[in-house]
């Protein structure tokens, strides 16, 4: 070889170095290089939630919930030194605005991670695009079963009880309580209302439901649907529907005069929300039966109430306070504690791998069951019902799975915050 081949190798071999070496700056999914979203003092998260849109009622106070926390965690030093940042974006409840956020989220602002983005059809449309990027996909603020599929989407976690769960906790209630009632269903026109419905028939049988009714988010008269429910006779009525809808059935049953025992879903029995929503008539929420995973907003006593109140006034704005804030602070406090776990080498590998570890504990009353082969979050509830206009909590927390397994009591007495509210590495 020449001397002037060898001096053209010697700099091609230098170029291609120097591509390389600038092209492992950006994250290959497995931390090596620099990792989208975090430098030596900041982690960058996003989600998605419906800001304004027809799910905004009470859901558009979770994602400044979940800030304020992290703003309470970054006060007291962060996490392994770094503070995290998270950009809300707003996508209306609409899976096309949904992927346009997402997208920006990820392509344009380089978070490492989404965490708790809201819904079923809206973070439906983003699972595939998240995989392809190797963004993990954190404790999705919905109980579709579709997170809970850890060969296929790896790096997607749930956190609510998923909608089949929840289904036959409520209606084992129906079974043990109300015997003998004609019991109807309304569902949202998705996987919330579908693996609602599943559970539910696991427990009362597939005959046991005298009418099905599904809604669509797009259209707010569920008259059609009611007037089905009276004219069929139903006695009780399984609501899987989110808050804005849970009080467009009551108040429309009221008008109809029709007042059949309510069962509502987790994600739409919030009592402060719907009582907001229904205004003078708030008083038809009366005797209205919830499920519920976390703290009771009301109860003073309780210390996670106490910690997420004080981080309310000071990092909220003392906005009012309600389920759905104490549900984006328990999110902001599992966060913290994965990343904690995944150490201070922070990969997007090193977070998802810290989550399928499980083990973690938090304000839940249900136990939270990550592991490699289960991404689904809390494992059970406990039934909540409206009396004196007050929400509160009545017998056992239940537990169970998505399948034929019974519903069974869940025994273990729940943990308490650190003395700040910031959780340790284990």
């Amino acid at each position: 070889m020449t001397r002037t081949a060898r001096r053209g190798l010697a700099l091609a071999t230098a170029i291609t170095l120097l591509v390389t070496s600038a092209g492992c700056t950006g994250d290959d999914g497995g931390g090596r290089g620099a990792v989208p979203g975090v430098t030596d003092t900041e982690i960058v998260v996003g989600t998605h939630m419906p800001l304004t849109g027809p799910a905004s009622a009470g859901y558009s106070k979770i994602a400044p919930a979940t800030k304020a926390y992290f703003d309470h965690v970054n006060a007291n030093g962060g996490v392994h030194g770094r503070k995290i940042t998270y950009k809300i974006m707003d996508d209306g409840y609409n899976p096309a605005n949904t992927q346009q956020v997402v997208r920006q989220l990820v392509l344009q602002d380089k978070v490492f991670a989404i965490l708790n983005g809201l819904g079923t059809p809206t973070h439906t449309g983003v699972l595939d695009f998240l995989k392809s990027n190797r963004v993990p996909d954190l404790f999705v603020a919905s109980g579709s079963r579709s997170w809970d599929q850890p060969d296929r989407y790896p790096g997607t976690f749930g956190f609510n009880p998923d909608y089949t769960v929840e289904g036959k906790i409520l209606a084992h209630h129906v079974k043990t309580s109300l015997p003998g009632r004609k019991v109807c269903f309304l569902g949202q026109d998705d996987d919330f209302g579908r693996d609602s419905l599943v559970g539910v028939e696991k427990v009362l049988g597939a005959g046991a439901v005298a009418a099905k009714q599904t809604y669509v988010t797009s259209n707010t008269n569920v008259a059609p649907q009611i007037g089905a429910f009276k004219a069929a006779g139903c006695q009780v009525v399984v609501l899987a529907t989110v808050p804005g809808f849970t009080a467009l059935a009551v108040g429309t049953a009221a008008r109809l005069n029709f007042r059949p025992q309510w069962l509502v879903s987790n994600v739409g029995a919030d009592h402060p929300t719907l009582a907001k929503r229904l205004g003078a008539a708030a008083g038809l929420l009366e005797g209205m039966v919830g499920a519920n995973y976390l703290p009771m907003q009301n109860d003073a006593a309780d210390p996670w109430i106490q910690l997420f109140t004080k981080v309310n006034k000071e990092y909220n704005g003392d906005a009012p306070f309600d389920g759905n804030t104490v549900y984006g602070m328990a999110v902001g406090y599992l966060f913290v504690q994965v990343l904690l776990a995944a150490g201070k080498d922070l990969s997007r590998e090193a977070v998802t791998e810290a989550v399928a570890r499980g083990g973690y504990q938090g304000p839940g009353l249900a136990p939270l069951r990550y592991s490699d082969s289960d991404h689904s979050g809390y494992g059970g509830q406990r039934l909540t019902r409206v009396s004196g206009g007050t929400q509160a909590y009545f017998g056992p927390t239940y537990e169970t799975d998505e399948g034929d397994g019974p519903v069974r009591e869940h025994t273990a007495p729940p943990v308490t915050p650190s003395a700040n509210g910031v959780p340790t590495a284990s």
